[in-house]
């Protein structure tokens, strides 16, 4: 009926022990998901934000729609006015290029 002191003692040390030991596999499983998944994202918008940084007149770009496209103006305020046909000119929203073909050459200064 009774439990002696040292009885009781060992027993909340060995579930000290247990609850550690199962957030182990909590832990690894949010490694792994940050190395396979988290971490690749991150790496591609990266990528995505410096090309479209780097946009500049002349550029031949895709939209997302899938329209192949020249770059005619480039404005700060997100905004890009492409050409997708002769003398059809189109603002689109910078973030949504989603590859550039043919990139202009920058001027050589003299």
């Amino acid at each position: 009926m009774f439990v002696t002191p040292a009885f009781a003692q060992t027993a909340s040390a060995t579930g000290t022990g247990s609850a550690l030991a199962s957030f182990v596999p909590l832990i690894l499983i949010f490694g792994i998901m940050y190395f396979l998944m988290i971490r690749p994202q991150q790496k591609k918008m990266k990528v995505h934000r410096a090309m479209v940084e780097a946009l500049r007149r002349g550029d031949q770009v895709v939209t997302q729609g899938g329209i192949v496209a020249k770059v005619v103006k480039v404005q700060e305020d997100g905004m890009v006015e492409v050409e997708i046909a002769e003398g059809v000119k189109v603002k689109v929203v910078k973030h949504t290029i989603t590859q550039v073909l043919n990139r202009t050459e920058a001027a050589a200064s003299a």
